[in-house]
């Protein structure tokens, strides 16, 4: 197969992701009035069985490698925390607000590589995180009579999350942890954190609701191991800035399905950040700076 068949195969498969993202993402907020680490419990549920079923028919083991163990815990932490996040947010803001500002996570990621890893920052990194930044003010709105200034300030804090879960990824992605276990880790240590929230304060959920959080679950697999195809495929600074395709799908879906229209100043947000994103594309693309990624987790999850 040529190159270029691959990259184009890589392309769809990220855009497949990132549509799937924003169903999984207009099923929860579908799903209704639930706490949001009951809904986590329940998408992560089914992520829990598909990686456990993806481990089982590569034959690969269960357990993680040498010195490993805190880095898959820091990792299932925080992107247990973005979920959460993320999930808060979907139920009080916009939809495509709470997914610009979870797909924050690749600038956060810069930073806490600088942090973590003791990446290099270069100055035109550092100038489109901060532009970047101030495309989120746009639609945060800080100021006190903004009622949706907390769970919007929450959203970002997904995006945060999953900026510092997804640093964790490239340390295992380095130390050569199996891909399939790191996901099925974190999905189980989701799972069994949500686990006495759901315990002690269970709301009974009507049976589409049951289904909402079900579909929420298989788009969110169908979004994880599509991305993770594209980036065997090809490297993540030639397609990455194709999963920004995702916003536009969420502001479709908002606005057909749920009558959201974004405000005026979001689109000038979402306008902000993904040229900061398409800018990042090329810049990566012309230094090679980024490798290939190992391992994609959701949002995302």
């Amino acid at each position: 197969m040529t190159k270029l068949n691959q990259r184009n195969q890589a392309i769809l498969l990220i855009i497949l992701s990132a549509f799937c993202f924003a169903v999984m993402n207009l099923f929860v907020k579908l799903s209704g009035d639930i706490p949001s680490f009951q809904k986590s419990f329940f998408r992560n549920a089914v992520a829990v069985v598909f990686a456990a079923a993806v481990l089982l028919r590569s034959k690969s083991s269960f357990h993680w490698k040498k010195g490993n163990l805190k880095f898959l815990l820091l990792r299932s932490l925080f992107g247990t925390v973005g979920i959460v996040c993320n999930f808060y947010a979907l139920d009080h803001i916009p939809l495509a607000d709470a997914s610009i500002l979870n797909k924050m996570s690749p600038f956060f990621v810069i930073i806490f590589s600088l942090l973590l890893l003791k990446e290099k920052l270069t100055f035109f990194q550092g100038l489109a995180v901060s532009v970047a930044f101030i495309g989120t003010l746009f639609i945060i709105k800080p100021s006190f009579q903004n009622v949706d200034l907390f769970p919007a300030a929450i959203g970002l804090c997904s995006g945060m999350c999953a900026g510092i879960a997804y640093t964790f990824v490239r340390i295992l992605g380095k130390r050569n942890e199996n891909g399939p276990l790191i996901v099925f880790f974190f999905s189980a240590f989701s799972c069994l954190t949500m686990l006495p929230f759901l315990i002690f304060d269970y709301h009974p959920m009507e049976w589409w609701q049951v289904l909402m959080l079900l579909g929420a679950g298989l788009a969110a697999t169908g979004g994880q191991f599509s991305i993770t195809a594209a980036y065997c495929r090809a490297p993540a600074r030639e397609i990455s800035v194709y999963d920004y395709s995702q916003i536009i799908f969420a502001t479709l879906l908002g606005v057909i399905i749920l009558g959201e229209l974004p405000d005026y100043y979001s689109f000038i947000g979402y306008a902000i950040i993904c040229a900061m994103a398409i800018l990042m594309y090329f810049y990566n693309n012309q230094k090679g700076i980024f490798k290939p990624r190992t391992s994609h987790s959701d949002s995302e999850k």
